[in-house]
């Protein structure tokens, strides 16, 4: 008696679009971080925010002591209008001088002088100007206002302190937290093998477009806003070998805060023509090289030789050895020799 026909499940090999992702791992940071430091210095009279509020780009933070600022102006602007009182009579002079020159009732000295003098009286309000600004400048920098809008830090400062201008410990900190940056590291091999994959067009990537992000946050859930990689850094980590890639992402309820670590899942592109093998199709040979089993147009067995880049769910990215129609073996005739007869099973037939 003939033994019987081994029966094989097979999956008929078709080709279609396949997102091509990696996921990398990385830290938020603020999009923006302002330390907040006094310009003038002076004994702190109130703070005017509450710790961890979101404030607005220009809202009043701290109020110092204005009284001896205030004093200053108020002497500069009585200097800067007694300047301008000299300015006035020196040009009075210099008018009258200049219609009494022509009749010599007057010496050219005198003439001169009179010049000189109203000339002099021109630098002093020019002077007492910019010095009564400075005043005023001074008056204004004791409201210690935000610089950015952001969420504000803890104060290190309360009223009754003294500080001092331009002083090393900032009086808070801001962090603007909407958006946000993920910044996360990739491997310069796995860059360098991007970029050859996309130049040799094995997938595509719409348009001009930043490469599309997804978060999975710290607790395993995904985060629900996508965000864009906008821009790559352009020197290895000599230590790591790794580049630093950051993504920017919309945090408008403030769920992502900076040093969270993160997952992200960049995704590279499109292989328009992928194809996609289940994973129990695919065997190893001795050497470790995957191989796959196909039913050939005789109905035999045929092993081949395949290239897998990725796994992708529970399936391979086959890039070479596999094409659309072949009939690849998924289950069944474990033991069956390369050019054994096989038959496939009804149920997959048709597939």
């Amino acid at each position: 008696m003939a033994p019987a026909v081994p029966e094989v499940t097979i999956e008929v090999v078709k080709t279609q679009p396949v997102t091509l992702t990696t996921e990398l791992s990385g830290r938020t940071a603020a999009y923006m971080v302002a330390e907040v430091r006094p310009q003038v210095g002076g004994i702190i009279r109130k703070r005017a925010f509450t710790e961890g509020a979101t404030v607005k780009a220009g809202e009043l933070l701290y109020e110092i002591d204005a009284s001896p600022f205030r004093s200053s102006l108020e002497q500069q602007q009585a200097a800067l209008a007694s300047a301008r009182a000299s300015l006035r009579n020196s040009q009075l002079v210099a008018e009258r001088y200049e219609k009494l020159l022509p009749s010599n009732v007057i010496s050219r000295q005198d003439y001169d002088s009179a010049m000189a003098a109203y000339q002099e009286a021109q630098a002093n309000v020019q002077l007492q100007t910019a010095t009564a600004n400075s005043a005023r400048i001074n008056l204004e920098w004791t409201q210690v206002r935000a610089p950015i809008g952001g969420r504000t830090g803890r104060s290190l400062v309360t009223a009754g302190a003294l500080v001092s201008a331009n002083q090393a410990t900032p009086l808070t900190t801001i962090s603007q937290l909407d958006p946000i940056y993920v910044d996360v590291t990739q491997s310069s091999a796995d860059m360098l093998r991007l970029r050859k994959a996309l130049n040799a067009g094995e997938f595509t990537r719409k348009g001009s477009e930043q490469p599309e992000v997804s978060l999975v946050t710290e607790d395993g859930s995904p985060y629900p806003h996508k965000g864009r990689i906008q821009f790559s850094e352009v020197t290895v980590d000599d230590t790591t070998g790794a580049v630093t890639l950051r993504a920017v992402f919309a945090n408008p309820d403030g769920l992502l805060l900076p040093g969270m670590y993160v997952r992200a899942v960049v995704t590279e592109g499109v292989d328009e023509q992928g194809i996609l093998a289940p994973q129990l199709a695919v065997r190893r040979d001795r050497k470790g090289n995957p191989t796959a089993r196909i039913v050939n147009a005789e109905d035999k067995l045929e092993v081949r030789q395949i290239v897998t880049t990725r796994v992708i769910g529970d399936r391979w990215l086959v890039t070479s050895g596999l094409q659309a129609g072949d009939r690849l073996v998924v289950e069944g005739a474990r033991e069956a020799q390369p050019g054994a007869a096989v038959k496939i099973a009804p149920s997959t037939a048709a597939r």
